[in-house]
């Protein structure tokens, strides 16, 4: 049996260049916003709908630009592996937890040491984040 959790994530961007961070209900590490892929899902369809059912944010698939697959040790799965399809949108709407989503906070990924973070956001995706924006 696979301990693989493949999901789709977003690098949710605003306009001053921070990061969406959400936080499951009953969990402590913060992580992209996104989810499971279903089996007839595509990546980019399952982000969208997830991200419409944690946030209410409804986006056109076509202006998510693919960033690549990232693996990481699952934060709040024990030993399983979340494998990421991870995808970057901007938007500058106000967005409110719903769905199993506890809280949602936009971070500068600079700053971030106050908060208990996912290994896929911490070791891979905000790094990744802050060399994109180096650049």
């Amino acid at each position: 049996m696979s301990k693989t959790i493949r999901i789709a994530a977003a690098l949710l961007l605003d306009a001053q260049g921070r990061t969406l961070l959400v936080r499951k209900r009953g969990t402590l590490a913060f992580m992209q916003p996104g989810g499971k892929i279903e089996p007839h899902e595509q990546p980019v369809d399952a982000l969208a709908r997830e991200l419409f059912e944690e946030l209410g944010l409804r986006i056109d698939p076509q202006q998510a630009q693919y960033l690549g697959q990232f693996s990481a040790p699952a934060a709040n799965e024990p030993g399983f592996e979340v494998q990421a399809e991870l995808f970057q949108l901007h938007t500058d709407l106000t967005l409110e937890p719903a769905a199993e989503i506890e809280e949602a906070c936009w971070v500068d990924a600079h700053q971030v040491d106050h908060l208990e973070l996912a290994p896929l956001t911490r070791d891979l995706i905000l790094p990744l984040h802050l060399q994109r924006a180096a650049q």
